[in-house]
């Protein structure tokens, strides 16, 4: 990898590193990850040896929280150059491809053949970085930085440099920036929401679990408290949080107390981790959370309430029309804490989860609900930010789409 590129605003290693990311490299300088026509904008212009010196200017739309900056410089690091030998490489390619499916074939099945393809393959990768021009060195680039707030059409990264070198990597950088910034702005809302109260990232069961890594750190990025997988925090080496699933009360035969004692005993006992009891089994959240208190007393931490919004507390049954009961809701948190507090088990604190939005979110807080931590599911994976990017200068002068001319990046720190 060149090093002598010019990554603006910062020292370069303040970036995160390439490695980071687990980037399919040799799929992305191959164009395999991208829309046809930008591989194919690549090799007319090297076929046609026209390869002005363009600039790239992306933006979106709203306002937002901007994450995905760093991986996209990765992309751009490792996919921007051309193939000595584009035959050969085709060939190399579809081959390393042909290895890759037979090795999800052989993995277990054959344990002979599945080393084999691994040497075969670590070759293949061999001979096609022998025959890959790297050309980083000659882009430069000026990006804002993961955690930027950014308004709506504002650029927040230019790409300078040979068009032919990095055109097939458009794809690829913006899909990024479009899933990163998405994440970290949902999560920022909600963090703003929650007022100083922290918010967990409990999305990971909503999405596949290949996007865990970044979306961990976009959660970060937008001030989450932590996240509840290992790969989820894999990026900047933590672990997951979490409490007890219902499934292990139901294989204690519904006995919340009983299911987070035993979390304590193999799980939490001797360490850090805190145990947090799951209370809404019954659908009686005040009993459940006595229950536990009265037999765990110091061990336990908290209490989650996630009832369904298809379900009304048992505790809220005499007090129906007054408000909506449904689901985890302002008046069940509050019954909740007065039953804890009444017998003493003041240090006990509460957590909610199930249907939490930034309004949600900020209703709770208005009504000064005795909430202590916000947990969050498939609400930060709503809404859209699509990022576009426009060329606006060629060889130095403007050349732009009709409403996408150049604009100065402004730059935060």
């Amino acid at each position: 990898m060149s090093t002598g590129s010019k990554v603006l605003l910062k020292e370069e290693n303040e970036r995160l590193p390439v490695h980071v990311f687990d980037l399919p490299i040799h799929e992305i300088r191959r164009g395999y990850r991208s829309d046809v026509y930008f591989w194919r904008e690549k090799l007319i212009l090297e076929r046609d040896r026209h390869n002005p010196i363009v600039l790239m200017q992306v933006f979106q739309k709203k306002h937002a929280v901007l994450c995905g900056v760093d991986e996209a410089i990765a992309i751009l690091k490792v996919g921007t150059g051309h193939y000595k030998d584009l035959q050969k490489a085709y060939k190399l390619f579809d081959r390393l491809m042909e290895i890759k499916m037979e090795m999800r074939k052989y993995r277990y099945a054959d344990r002979e053949r599945f080393l084999a393809l691994t040497r075969e393959r670590c070759e293949i990768e061999a001979a096609l970085d022998e025959i890959w021009v790297d050309e980083f060195d000659q882009l430069k680039i000026t990006a804002l930085r993961d955690g930027d707030e950014v308004e709506p059409y504002e650029p927040v990264m230019h790409i300078e440099g040979p068009a032919a070198s990095f055109a097939h990597l458009e794809t690829v950088y913006l899909g990024v920036l479009a899933r990163r910034t998405k994440v970290a702005t949902n999560v920022r809302r909600c963090v703003q929401a929650a007022q100083g109260k922290p918010v967990l990232f409990f999305a990971a069961r909503f999405d596949h679990f290949s996007v865990q890594g970044g979306d961990g750190y976009a959660a970060t990025i937008g001030g989450a408290h932590a996240v509840s997988t290992d790969a989820g925090a894999e990026w900047w080496g933590s672990r997951g949080i979490g409490t007890i699933p219902h499934a292990l009360i139901a294989c204690y035969r519904g006995d919340t107390a009983l299911a987070t004692y035993k979390f304590y005993e193999h799980i939490a006992k001797g360490t850090d981790i805190k145990v947090i009891a799951l209370v809404d089994y019954h659908n009686d959240c005040v009993g459940t959370s006595l229950e536990v208190a009265r037999k765990l007393g110091k061990i336990l931490w908290a209490v989650r309430l996630d009832t369904s919004d298809t379900m009304v507390d048992r505790s809220l049954w005499e007090e129906m029309m007054q408000f909506d009961p449904r689901g985890v809701n302002v008046r069940l948190v509050e019954k909740v804490r007065s039953a804890l507090d009444k017998e003493g088990f003041s240090w006990v604190k509460i957590i909610v989860s199930g249907g939490f939005n930034p309004e949600k979110i900020a209703h709770f807080e208005e009504k000064k609900a005795p909430v202590d931590i916000y947990a969050v599911g498939s609400a930060l994976f709503e809404g859209k930010y699509d990022f576009t990017a426009d060329i606006v200068m060629v060889d130095g002068e403007p050349e732009a789409k009709k409403g996408r001319e150049y604009r100065p990046i402004r730059l935060r720190r």
